[in-house]
């Protein structure tokens, strides 16, 4: 049951209410952001909600149990807060959401309707359109350790112990040219074909400086290295921008051991049976089939 505080309680049981939502938004990088559907700017807490930024809430729902519920804010993309180019380059992804219900006249009767978090933003015409998701759609999120064959954890982490900031893992380039998603750099990366494919490219001059992106293929062609990356840049791809890329890891034993010699911190399961191994059927005189280790 939520507690309405006693304050706000009498205000809502008044024949006349000014009421209004206020919304903060809180990036993962820290920085926060006010909003509210009134027609002048209110400030509670440590933050000032802006009006006149746009922003206005759609159908909200609520679910029983595990059912992830939410809604929707839309807005114009305007120089109060949220600009084209931040929710381009994925600023406001997974940002947190906290909706409030506020007296405009006495800020300090509110009450604290829900958090949830950024997920789809939608942009036509110069406006938005972002979902907010409820606290549910956390448990779709993976957790802990799976058992699987290929390895859990992410290339460069504190589990996987690889060094990515040393040479033989990470380089720098520049760009020579651009085609769409495609970027075709100069041959300051010296990677052998495939190396950073499933890496990652970190622009550090031009517009996208800062950002970084999977790569989703990398190819070494006559000394120079050519990048398809998995999201298009926010920002235009410039002759001269510059880059550094890391090696790619696909996850599995064998690329831990060859590519890393890393197996000591491989956190994956090889040896464990797969679906087919259950499923297909046993052959008369087929080697394995004696009970004993299928690994010595």
């Amino acid at each position: 049951m939520r507690n309405i505080p006693p304050n706000l309680a009498a205000h809502l049981a008044d024949g006349t209410t000014s009421l209004c939502h206020c919304w903060r938004l809180t990036r993962r990088d820290g920085v926060s952001s006010g909003f509210t559907d009134h027609d002048r700017d209110l400030a509670f807490g440590d933050i000032a909600y802006m009006a006149h930024s746009g922003l206005d809430a759609a159908e909200a729902t609520s679910e029983l149990g595990f059912a992830v519920g939410g809604g929707e804010v839309s807005g114009a993309l305007i120089s109060a807060g949220l600009t084209e180019d931040d929710i381009a380059s994925g600023l406001y992804d997974d940002a947190s959401v906290e909706t409030w219900l506020v007296n405009w006249s006495n800020a300090a009767e509110r009450l604290l309707l829900d958090i949830g978090s950024i997920g789809e933003i939608r942009r036509a015409d110069g406006g938005f359109v972002a979902e907010v998701r409820g606290l549910m759609h956390r448990l779709d999120e993976e957790r802990g350790r799976l058992y699987r064959a290929t390895c859990s954890a992410d290339l460069g982490d504190q589990k996987c112990g690889v060094n990515l900031a040393s040479p033989t893992y990470t380089r720098t380039g520049t760009v020579t040219r651009t085609d769409s998603v495609l970027a075709v750099a100069s041959a300051g990366t010296g990677f052998r074909d495939g190396w950073c494919t499933g890496g990652r490219l970190t622009w550090t001059s031009g517009a996208n400086a800062g950002l970084s992106v999977e790569i989703k293929v990398h190819r070494a062609i006559s000394g120079t290295d050519e990048f398809d990356l998995w999201q298009r840049a926010p920002q235009p791809i410039a002759v001269g921008d510059t880059f550094t890329a890391t090696a790619g890891c696909d996850k599995t034993h064998a690329a831990c051991r060859a590519r890393f010699s890393n197996v000591e911190n491989f956190r994956g399961f090889p040896h464990m049976p797969g679906n087919d191994f259950i499923i297909r059927m046993p052959r008369q005189g087929e080697p394995g089939l004696d009970g004993k280790s299928f690994f010595r």
